[in-house]
């Protein structure tokens, strides 16, 4: 599984131009150089040919978790472009749409945005095999999530981890 995560993130990173002048720069020490990063090997020449993640991410948008990018943000703002399809004949779907989880007990609503999302994966990644596309037929819970179901598939591996409760249950109830 590490080494789908290091692929896929190589792989976005890899896949993105960016921007350097449209962003404030964070201090380079934020993150692991790859010589001790305990994933790379240290004594193999190759790794020189790899740009250091503090040199790539800190003009990046900050974020307060993971690795420490704000990915959506970027996007949002231009800052990077991500390829949105391999094969030229893709049709690229992204929803604008917002869905209020109110089945949160006493903590704040869930707001869910299909754009933050399809921006990055088109729907098939999601549907129908980990979310059923109808109204209620999804019973999340976050017992479910932290086990790796419905959210907890990316929340936590490859997107933001779910140490970061507010970024969903962020609708307060009256």
């Amino acid at each position: 599984m590490l080494t789908l995560i290091m692929k896929l993130n190589f792989v976005l990173v890899m896949t993105v131009t960016i921007t350097c002048n449209a962003v404030a720069e964070v201090n380079k020490s934020s993150w692991k150089k790859l010589a001790k990063d305990n994933i790379h090997d240290p004594e193999n020449p190759a790794i020189n040919l790899l740009q250091e993640p503090g040199d790539a991410l800190s003009v990046l948008p900050h974020d307060t978790s993971g690795n420490l990018v704000n990915w959506v943000k970027a996007l949002e703002d231009n800052v990077i472009t991500p390829r949105s399809n391999i094969l030229e004949t893709t049709k690229v779907r992204i929803r604008d749409d917002v869905i209020l989880m109110e089945d949160t007990g006493e903590v704040p609503m869930v707001s869910f945005s299909h754009k933050a999302h399809s921006l990055w994966l088109d729907c098939d990644n999601c549907h129908e095999k980990y979310f059923i596309s109808k109204t209620g037929a999804n019973p999340i819970n976050m017992f479910k999530i932290l086990s790796g179901n419905y959210c907890g598939r990316c929340h936590g591996t490859v997107a933001f981890p779910l140490t970061e409760c507010n970024r969903c249950h962020s609708v307060p109830r009256e």
